[in-house]
């Protein structure tokens, strides 16, 4: 048994708008003496693929809607944030000061419908918003990088999310492509030959959450890292998989 890997590719450079961030992520892997392997997972910050696919807002040129006013007295945010986190959510599941939770129009809940100021822009008028089809990104980032290396390989977009009941943001995969997202359990023995019955694994928010202890999520500028060792069947999720159905969650 070899073991299980995690590496942080160092010298990523600050992403622009149209960088190719597969020969971003190849550079980076030449300056390590690195070349990818069967069944490598390279998890990949979410704010970079935004950046590369033009997702910065300049907060200047919008206006709040009533709405947006409303949810601005309610949280004391910006209302100009506010009306963009009206626009990438699909509802508003709750709000308070500093913070509104809603569903992501991609389907998952989060706070402020993910959209983040930190290592963004200096000056305080630009925001980020997530990518607009993270499944894709990380089907596209696959296919180059497997065209580039020959190998079959996993892509798993990250981003942090708070819990219910539990402080502390953890990785998660918003993204996902070449690797299972979810692996069912259920119908496999425990180590006592019970049959399990309810275990599904989050395996590619497993994947995300690992990368995190590597990235940071301050000013380590490490937003590509390299997973080796994981033993998983080649077939592909998606992201989507991960979303709890709504009728099935207690805590919206």
């Amino acid at each position: 048994m070899d073991g299980l890997t995690i590496v942080a590719l160092p010298g990523i450079p600050l992403i622009q708008q149209g960088d190719d961030l597969a020969t971003v992520i190849q550079e980076a892997l030449i300056r390590c003496n690195l070349r990818l392997e069967h069944h490598d997972v390279l998890v990949i910050a979410s704010k970079i693929v935004s950046k590369s696919e033009g997702r910065m807002i300049d907060l200047r040129t919008i206006t709040p809607s009533a709405e947006a006013e409303h949810y601005a007295l309610q949280t004391g945010k910006d209302p100009r944030i506010v009306e963009m986190v009206l626009r990438e959510s699909l509802s508003v599941s709750r709000s308070a000061p500093g913070v509104i939770v809603t569903q992501h129009r991609l389907g998952f809940i989060s706070a402020n419908s993910g959209i983040d100021q930190s290592n963004v822009a200096p000056g305080g008028e630009h925001i980020l918003l997530l990518p607009e089809d993270p499944d894709h990104s990380a089907e596209h980032l696959r296919a180059a990088l497997h065209h580039a290396y020959g190998v079959e390989l996993g892509i798993v977009i990250s981003d942090t999310h708070g819990r219910p009941f539990r402080l502390g943001n953890v990785g998660v995969a918003i993204g996902v492509a070449g690797v299972p997202a979810l692996l069912d359990m259920r119908g496999q023995p425990d180590l006592f030959g019970r049959i399990l019955r309810a275990t599904v694994q989050g395996y590619a928010d497993l994947i995300a959450s690992a990368a995190h202890l590597v990235c940071g999520e301050g000013a380590e500028g490490l937003p590509v890292v390299l997973v080796r060792g994981l033993d998983y069947h080649d077939t592909t999720g998606r992201a989507a998989d991960l979303y709890r159905p709504s009728h099935q969650d207690l805590y919206r």
